[in-house]
């Protein structure tokens, strides 16, 4: 036996409880119960099976357990909590857990300083951890309020009371600094907090983009904007989609003056992504404090990044036209069907004169500098099924799945690492083209789930409402997908009868009863439920029928 208390009496206590015979069996048994009933809120059974291991089990697992609670893995142990990191990974648990997103939200909150700027990590239980020039840790805060309440209808999350943190400001010629905060002596409001986000993050350069600080989600380009000039296109749709969605939720709120600002500065900021970010056939990626462009046909290294174009397709902040070519440009230049990985940029930096940041010390071809970097490729096949394009965005899927990387001998003995979890990384240069890097501890875990879920097989809840928009390929005959709300469960099973054209249309039935659209009301009254589901394309009709048990 070995055990750990939180004081004497307790370690006592436990070891009293354990020594008897059988409780170590009745413990286990309590563990299998929980991931029963975790794993078993969301349920897929399609033709592929290598997907359905994923997503009926390991990606949930990865994510709550080796990223939620150990936040450690073999390639990083750390312990430490990283704002925006574990937001995104709780934003994927909406169907199995939305109470642990709930409490991730208020933890998060908890970590803002006054000013609205966050800490870009902090080690429990006392929080110390680092203040950092970072230009997108804090917006994830009311994007993950977004979709909690707009998954759950708890808008009374919103009232909820934290306080910030206090802590001295950055010097001009800091970085970041590492140290423990004091508490303010007021609290605020959780959406106090997210309106406190959004202001920060309104500071624009000189193209009316947003400042990249020191860096934006890539944290490798740390020198692009570190004097306080540069500009980030990435970070640009990024804010987009958050005023966008802030404004939803701020006029449920009633706050119908910060709903107008947050309309006023989307259409002001898609105004300049529109005039000075297009670079000919895709998407730049920044400018430089001296003003020198990132990801530019003239750029001799990082010509072209891949999540520039993913998110201007996500944000839904660029016209068709922009967005069709930036996607077919991401797919030319970075998706490597040879080698079956999808390049975060290219080509990598190494002799040019640019100097983004640390991203440089890495080995050309790998992590962040022109690998596969995991997090970036999942956007990428979401972009594409959010443009109703299911043949490149399972192209992009089956490329992604580990467990495809293992199918023979040759394949594991390529990719080296574990084929039922994620890995943050696959390398991009010979001789190591193909080999898995840095596994378990990768927030693309969550963002794995939520593509296969709800980009692809079509599932998205609002509130006591589950919709169905499927993406699905054409040669998929069926699959079925059970359902938990409460105590009841959803068994849904989608037949595809024709196979061509565009989703025009989602049919849905309850009961016998039509549907206005193409989504149902959940109903936790443990009884028995009919689902009939027609999803009409352009030129066929696709009909689906569902089932609901009451049994959970």
């Amino acid at each position: 036996r070995l055990g750990v208390g939180h004081n004497l009496h307790a370690a006592r206590d436990l070891a009293t409880r354990l020594r008897g015979v059988g409780t170590a069996r009745a413990a286990l048994d309590r563990v299998k119960a929980f991931w029963t009933d975790t794993l078993g809120g969301l349920q897929v059974s399609t033709p592929d099976p290598a997907l359905d291991v994923l997503a009926n089990g390991w990606l949930i697992y990865q994510t709550l357990a080796c990223r939620l609670w150990a936040r450690s893995g073999y390639s990083q142990s750390g312990g430490a909590f990283g704002f925006r990191d574990q937001l995104q990974d709780s934003m994927a648990l909406v169907h199995a857990k939305p109470q642990l997103l709930r409490a991730q939200i208020l933890l998060c909150a908890s970590r803002q300083f006054e000013q609205g700027d966050v800490q870009h990590w902090w080690h429990p239980p006392f929080g110390r951890g680092v203040r950092t020039r970072c230009s997108d840790d804090y917006l994830w805060l009311p994007l993950a309020t977004c979709r909690y309440v707009r998954s759950t209808a708890d808008l009374g999350v919103l009232d909820e009371q934290v306080h910030f943190l206090h802590g001295r400001a950055l010097n001009l010629d800091e970085e970041s600094y590492y140290d423990l905060p004091g508490r303010s002596a007021e609290p605020a409001s959780l959406y106090q907090h997210c309106v406190r986000a959004i202001e920060h993050g309104l500071r624009f350069g000189a193209r009316g983009l947003p400042l990249m600080g020191s860096g934006d989600w890539n944290d490798g380009m740390n020198l692009v904007g570190i004097h306080g000039k540069g500009e980030s296109v990435w970070l640009g749709f990024f804010l987009f989609d958050v005023l966008q969605s802030f404004s939803e939720l701020a006029r449920a709120h009633r706050d119908f003056a910060f709903a107008e600002r947050c309309q006023r500065e989307a259409t002001s900021l898609r105004q300049n992504l529109a005039v000075h970010a297009w670079d000919g056939d895709w998407y730049r990626r920044a400018w430089f404090d001296d003003g020198t462009a990132l990801g530019s046909a003239r750029n001799t290294e990082c010509v072209i990044d891949s999540i520039a174009q993913s998110w201007s397709v996500l944000s839904g902040a660029a016209d068709d036209d922009r967005a069709r070519r930036a996607m077919d440009s991401l797919d030319q230049r970075l998706v490597r069907r040879d080698a079956g990985i999808i390049q975060l940029l290219d080509p990598p930096f190494d002799c040019s004169s640019l100097n983004p940041g640390y991203i440089k010390g890495y080995v050309p071809g790998v992590r962040e500098n022109g690998g596969q970097y995991t997090h970036a490729a999942i956007w990428a096949a979401m972009a594409f099924a959010k443009r109703g394009d299911a043949a490149r965005a399972w192209e992009l899927l089956g490329m992604i799945n580990p467990i495809n990387h293992a199918k023979n001998a040759a394949d594991v003995a390529r990719y080296k690492v574990e084929p039922y979890v994620v890995a943050a990384d696959v390398y991009a240069i010979t001789p190591h083209t193909g080999r898995g890097g840095w596994t378990w501890y990768t927030g693309s875990a969550g963002w794995l789930y939520r593509l296969i879920v709800e980009s692809l097989l079509g599932i998205s809840r609002e509130g006591d409402r589950l919709r169905i928009a499927p993406c699905i390929p054409a040669h998929w005959p069926s699959y079925s997908i059970n359902y938990r709300f409460g105590q009841t469960m959803y068994h849904i099973a989608i037949r595809q009868q024709a196979r061509d054209g565009q989703v025009a249309a989602v049919e849905i039935s309850l009961n016998g009863q039509p549907q206005s659209d193409s989504s149902f009301a959940l109903v936790d009254d443990q009884g028995q439920h009919q689902v009939a589901v027609i999803i009409r394309t352009s030129g066929s009709t696709v009909a689906a029928t569902a089932k609901q048990s009451g049994a959970a």
